[in-house]
């Protein structure tokens, strides 16, 4: 896979799947620039690892549930294009940021509620309207869906519902934007071995080996196994996929 010349821009980068989609694009010659929300120190860090290799990399604050702010941040973007690499487009967005708020339906608060659906599904909506003049034509736009909405897990009925309406957001945008060559795609991780599946098994640490014995390859998944799949989706090798829900999840409750 070559992204030599190749600009991403990666929401939630500091840590977890958006850390190793970053490292491991840019092991393949891309320039990446991450967000974060509330973690400078971590995102620098990535920054300076990237930086390290001999590339270039470049980390922002950006609030995904704030539309508002989306202004402001294109014009940082634009700012950061011509200032780093004298151009006024990037190549490749990956729509990965994303929080956590498990509770079964009867439990489910609206507040919760909306915050998943600003975080996971309006946040990416209006983000990439808002950049989509910024994007190189033969592009790509990655959106990070879940397994969950293949498999049903109880307490994860608001956060896969978001998820699944990203998957019907990528299809159609898919569509729209077949005319400038962009492929849109999904990518569904299943259980990942992070801080996010943490919080999720804190009151049940048996569930992590529950989960690798449902899974086909036998254990649970880790970052490094899915920023390879992004990269290939970045790739030109990945150019005649559109569309489409790849999911990365070793094989889950098959």
């Amino acid at each position: 896979m070559n992204l030599q010349n190749k600009i991403a821009l990666i929401t939630g980068a500091s840590r977890g799947l958006g850390k190793d989609m970053a490292l491991t694009m840019a092991a393949h010659g891309a320039d990446i620039i991450i967000t974060y929300q509330h973690k400078a120190t971590e995102a620098e860090a990535v920054a300076a690892a990237i930086i390290a290799t001999g590339r270039q990399a470049l980390a922002l604050q950006l609030d995904v549930a704030d539309t508002t702010a989306f202004p402001h941040f294109t014009t940082q973007i634009k700012t950061a294009l011509q200032q780093y690499w004298k151009r006024d487009h990037f190549d490749i967005l990956v729509n990965n940021a994303g929080i956590d708020a498990a509770a079964p339906f009867v439990s489910t608060t609206e507040e919760n509620f909306d915050r998943l659906f600003q975080v996971h599904f309006k946040g990416a909506f209006f983000l990439t309207q808002q950049l989509l003049p910024l994007i190189a034509e033969h592009g790509r736009i990655i959106n990070v869906s879940s397994g969950l909405t293949r498999f049903s897990t109880p307490g994860y009925i608001a956060y896969a519902s978001m998820k699944g309406a990203i998957e019907v957001f990528t299809r159609y945008l898919a569509k729209e934007l077949g005319h400038r060559g962009i492929t849109v795609n999904a990518i569904a991780p299943g259980a990942i071995d992070t801080d996010f599946l943490n919080a999720a098994t804190a009151a049940h640490p048996e569930l992590k080996n529950y989960l690798a014995t449902q899974t086909a390859l036998g254990r649970l998944g880790v970052p490094e196994d899915i920023g390879g799949v992004v990269a290939m989706l970045c790739s030109e090798e990945g150019r005649w996929i559109t569309a489409q829900r790849l999911e990365a999840s070793g094989g889950m409750f098959l």
